[in-house]
């Protein structure tokens, strides 16, 4: 089932955490932290929205990091009804993709209830103080990737909360698959 994220609440403040990462350690918000912000993602394997931008999240991860903004993506989805998701796959999908970032295991979701998070992918952009300044998507792509040339709405509005501390007033609402929750 297809969800969207709500308005961004500028000034939200990041909440901690301390989940285990595919590479066998286990990783805080402040790890995660880049000198000019964070940016957490919560994402799955088995979501064609999140397949359609994988090699996008790399590339804007690794840009971000130029940038001074550190990346973490976050999997809380219930593995027993989406057993794709499991840690298992996530280290595959993560040694796949290369993905630059680390890749943690929610598997109480009580970080991604802690953030408010709804579907996958669902970014959550925090400025250098871990203050909310983005919640909006990657760019136009939805279940399939969009054209290579369209607007990088997150990595944009990354890269300005790196340079000034604060989002874009404007922000379109990511939209993907509704998490996954036990129990639903």
């Amino acid at each position: 089932m297809a969800a969207e994220t709500p308005v961004c609440d500028f000034g939200a403040p990041a909440p901690d955490f301390s989940l285990p990462g595919v590479d066998g350690k286990t990783r805080t918000r402040d790890d995660c932290k880049g000198e000019r912000g964070l940016l957490v993602m919560f994402i799955c394997n088995h979501c064609p929205y999140v397949q359609a931008v994988r090699d996008r999240l790399v590339r804007d991860a690794r840009e971000l990091a130029e940038l001074g903004i550190g990346c973490v993506a976050i999997s809380s989805n219930d593995v027993a009804d989406y057993p794709e998701d499991s840690f298992d796959n996530m280290k595959r999908v993560a040694q796949e993709y290369a993905f630059p970032f680390p890749y943690l295991y929610d598997e109480s979701q009580e970080v991604a209830k802690a953030y408010g998070a709804v579907c996958t992918p669902d970014f959550f952009g925090y400025n250098a103080d871990l203050g909310l300044q983005y919640r909006g998507r990657l760019d136009a792509s939805r279940k399939e990737a969009a054209a290579a040339d369209v607007r990088r709405d997150l990595f944009e509005a990354m890269k300005q909360v790196a340079e000034t501390g604060k989002g874009p007033k404007d922000q379109i609402p990511s939209i993907g698959c509704s998490i996954k929750w036990r129990g639903e």
